[in-house]
C-alpha cells in the first residue's frame, strides 16, 4: 500500500508555483476524494446519477474535467471563470473585492453561484446539469489555490519557476493524499480547526459563501506565497526553502477546499450538511448578488 510521507510529498510544492493550470491534476483530484469521503450518502448517489458514475471515483474523476473543456470550442467561453484576479498589493496588503476584482464576463467566484444555481435548475438537460456539477467540483478547487484570487503574473501560470530541477507526475498520489488528509480532518491535526472552515457558507447565498472562500486563500499569499513580492519567487528554485515554507499550506488549503466542497454538496443534494458548521452573527454584511444578473447573457452560451 503507498503511503504518503514526507518524502511522498515533495512533488506537491508545483501545485503552489505551477506553469500548469490550477492545483494541477493531484490537487483537483485530491479534493474530489476528499470531498466524497465526507459527503452524506444521499449526496453520494445523488451526485453519482448525475455524472452517470457508481463507482468510488465519481468526484476525483471529475476534479479536472473543467480544465481541459475550457481548451474546447464549446468550453472556451469558461476559461476566465477559473480565479478572481484580486487587485491588491502583495505583500503590502491582501485582499479580494468583488466589485472591484470580478469583471462583467465573470470570475471563478460568480461561477460557483452560477453552476450551484444551475445544478438545481429542473429544465436543464442531463448534460448541462452534469457539466454544473463537474464545473462546481473543479472551481471550489480553484478557489482555495491562493494564486487563482490573485492578479500578480496572470494567477501564478507565467511565473517561471523550477522544482528540484525536473518535472514530476503527480497523479498517483492522489488517493493516498485524500485518505491522510480525511483522517487528519477527523482526528488529526486539523480536527479543532475545521470545526470553522464551514462558517458563515451557505448556498442561500453562494456568492457570498464563494467570497469566503477566495478571501480564505488570497490571505496566504502576502504571508506565505509572496511574502516578498512577485520578485521573491520569480525565477527561483523551489525545493526546498519554499517548500518547508509553504507545504503546510497546501495541505491545509486542499483539506479545506474537499471538506467545503462536500458541505457544500450536500447543501445542493440534501438541503443540509451534517458536517460542522458556525455562524457570527457579527460578520460583515454579504456583497449584493449581482450574478444573476451580470452572467445571464455571458452563461447562456453554457446552456446551448
Amino acid at each position: 500500500m503507498t503511503r504518503f510521507t514526507a518524502a511522498t510529498a515533495l512533488p506537491v510544492v508545483s501545485l503552489l508555483a505551477s506553469q500548469a493550470a490550477a492545483w494541477g491534476n493531484l490537487g483537483h483530484e485530491t479534493v474530489g476524494y476528499v470531498a466524497s469521503n465526507f459527503v452524506s450518502a444521499k449526496t453520494k448517489q445523488w451526485a453519482q446519477d448525475i455524472l452517470g458514475d457508481d463507482s468510488e471515483d465519481y468526484l476525483g474523476a471529475v476534479a479536472t474535467w473543467a480544465d481541459s473543456f475550457k481548451y474546447t470550442d464549446e468550453g472556451e467561453f469558461s476559461s476566465g471563470l477559473h480565479y478572481i484576479d484580486a487587485e491588491d498589493d502583495p505583500p503590502n496588503s491582501c485582499n479580494v473585492d468583488f466589485d472591484r476584482d470580478c469583471p462583467e464576463d465573470g470570475c471563478v467566484v460568480s461561477a460557483i453561484a452560477n453552476y450551484t444555481s444551475r445544478v438545481q435548475d429542473t429544465s436543464l438537460d442531463s448534460e448541462q446539469t452534469s457539466q454544473a456539477l463537474k464545473f462546481i467540483v473543479h472551481f471550489i478547487g480553484d478557489i482555495h489555490q491562493p494564486l487563482h484570487d490573485e492578479a500578480a503574473e496572470i494567477g501564478g501560470n507565467t511565473i517561471n519557476v523550477t522544482f528540484d530541477g525536473e518535472e514530476t507526475n503527480l497523479h498517483s498520489y492522489a488517493q493516498s493524499w485524500a485518505a491522510n488528509l480525511t483522517g487528519s480532518i477527523k482526528n488529526g491535526k486539523y480536527s479543532t480547526a475545521s470545526k470553522k472552515w464551514l462558517a458563515n457558507i451557505d448556498i442561500d447565498d453562494a456568492q457570498a459563501g464563494a467570497m469566503i472562500m477566495a478571501s480564505d486563500a488570497n490571505s496566504h499569499v502576502c504571508s506565505t506565497v509572496m511574502p516578498d513580492g512577485v520578485e521573491g519567487i520569480e525565477g527561483d528554485e523551489l525545493y526546498p526553502e519554499y517548500y518547508n515554507k509553504s507545504i503546510g499550506v497546501i495541505e491545509m488549503m486542499i483539506a479545506k477546499a474537499g471538506y467545503r466542497l462536500a458541505a457544500w454538496l450536500d447543501m445542493i443534494a440534501t438541503g443540509e450538511t451534517k458536517l460542522t458548521r458556525t455562524f457570527d452573527a457579527t460578520s460583515s454584511p454579504a456583497p449584493p448578488l449581482r450574478w444573476r444578473t451580470r452572467l445571464s447573457s455571458t452563461m447562456a452560451r453554457a446552456v446551448s
